[in-house]
């Protein structure tokens, strides 16, 4: 075999690697986007929706957008970020976590923004998701009470636990 041929060989077993990277973590965002929402319990909508991971968005499924590498062509192998923008109002005030996600030996990680991490075992298809969406739910919840207990005490705080207010205040529900 050429050097050139088992170059060939080395890419393609990386690039197939890529590939179950890419589609484990599409279909845990899948299911976050539509499990999240149904454990909040919305009556009156969606609730939840993939966003790209930086810069602007609206709250709205951008589909491959929301990711930060993309579904075709050469893929790096390595961590892959998604935004998930969620209704915070009965309105259309949305926030976006940003989750890093990533597999280290048999356990697979998601990291928001700010550093904290929630931890899966694999296969993902055995992991019940509930704990996540507590985890994510806290979160967000705590994000809110300890902005409010800092308003009380003088100290207005920052943005630092790991998410983004949509700039379109005025974008439709989906």
């Amino acid at each position: 075999m050429s050097r050139f041929d088992n170059l060939i060989e080395t890419v393609e077993a990386y690039q197939a690697l890529a590939a179950e990277n890419y589609d484990r973590i599409r279909t845990l965002a899948e299911e976050i986007r539509s499990g999240f929402c149904d454990f909040l319990g919305s009556t009156d909508g969606v609730c939840v929706h993939l966003v790209p991971p930086a810069g602007a968005y609206k709250p709205k499924a951008h589909g491959d957008a929301a990711f930060s590498i993309p579904p075709r062509g050469f893929r790096l192998l390595g961590p892959i970020s998604f935004g998930l923008a969620v209704r915070v109002t009965r309105d259309t005030d949305w926030l976006r976590l940003v989750m890093q996600c990533r597999k280290i030996g048999d356990k697979f990680k998601i990291q928001i923004e700010d550093g904290s991490v929630y931890e899966f075992s694999l296969p993902l298809k055995d992991a019940d998701p509930e704990p996540f969406y507590e985890y994510l739910y806290q979160h967000i919840l705590l994000w809110f009470s300890d902005h409010i207990e800092r308003y009380k005490e003088g100290d207005y705080g920052t943005r630092e636990i790991g998410f983004d207010f949509a700039d379109d205040i005025n974008a439709a529900q989906a």
